[in-house]
């Protein structure tokens, strides 16, 4: 476990910790929500590592943390007229939005408001996935403590920048059907939402 300033976030401790998600490992991190467990995406191994420390359902799909907009647009996804809004209303912040690939392949992205968690996901170079760090369908955790009573000896690192401000997990809304429809009310509330599309 690495103590980090959640405002001057320390570059060798950001640096390690990207080379550990790189290298196939799992690293718990803070957001301004809960914290987060990370793995890089392009990594076969490294998912299946995180679906089975999780313990979470084969079928339930990660969502891809970012640290810019853009990254949306360079991974291939189509960002709607509404889903524009919400991008520009609510990033960084607490809101996951589900969106349509060129193919056709489903993916919820979301961009943290936290300053430890967007150095990270741009350092470590990769597509970063980052379910809570936590047993699915456990309390999600809010600081370094609780992840490591929830998953202790089972992860890689831990980057320990005090407690999550929020402590309430993201809101999660579908932009590839009509109406958008909410799959999650968390840190941001439906009206909000339903006020920022319509």
């Amino acid at each position: 476990m690495l103590k980090i300033d959640p405002v001057h976030p320390d570059k060798k401790a950001i640096a390690a910790a990207a080379k550990v998600i790189r290298s196939g490992g799992l690293v718990a991190f803070p957001t301004e929500t809960v914290y987060g467990l990370a793995a890089s995406l392009l990594d076969e191994k490294a998912l299946d590592r995180l679906y089975r420390v999780k313990k979470r359902p084969r079928g339930k799909p990660f969502t891809v943390h970012i640290s810019d907009p853009a990254c949306v647009r360079d991974a291939g996804y189509k960002i709607t007229k509404e889903a524009r809004r919400l991008i520009k209303e609510f990033w960084p912040g607490p809101l996951t939005i589900i969106l349509r690939s060129r193919r056709g392949k489903k993916i919820g992205f979301r961009m943290p408001d936290h300053r430890v968690a967007l150095e990270l996901i741009k350092k470590s170079g990769v597509p970063v996935v980052a379910p809570s760090a936590n047993i699915s369908g456990r309390r999600a955790p809010v600081n370094a403590e609780d992840v490591l009573r929830s998953l202790g000896g089972k992860i890689d690192m831990v980057l320990d920048a005090g407690p999550a401000d929020i402590g309430i997990e993201s809101t999660v809304i579908d932009m590839t059907v009509t109406p958008p429809t909410i799959l999650r009310e968390g840190a941001i509330k439906k009206e909000d939402i339903l006020k920022a599309v319509s």
